[in-house]
């Protein structure tokens, strides 16, 4: 919003994220996406903000360094019907 950001803030939110991701790697331990073996409305409704993390905000480590989060997130995002949305978005 044009304000700078409070850096306790941003640590704070980015270690709940953290959490987050760390049960997300636990639960994709088990199965291919978020809500079983088939890709679903919970995978999709995360493409969004996990494209922001990794390619504008510059938090891809979040991503790359979990290993099931990091494989995940690399086939949902190499879908074509999303590589044509990032392709008509300009990204």
């Amino acid at each position: 919003m044009g304000q700078a950001g409070d850096p306790k803030v941003v640590q704070n939110c980015e270690q709940k994220l953290e959490e987050v991701l760390d049960i997300y790697e636990q639960r994709l331990a088990t199965s291919k996406y978020l809500a079983g073996d088939y890709f679903s409305l919970a995978d999709l409704s995360h493409m969004p903000a996990i494209r922001y993390l990794v390619d504008e905000v510059g938090k891809g480590h979040l991503v790359r360094e979990r290993k099931k989060v990091n494989g995940w997130w690399e086939d949902i995002s190499s879908r074509p019907a999303w590589k044509k949305l990032m392709e008509l978005c300009g990204y």
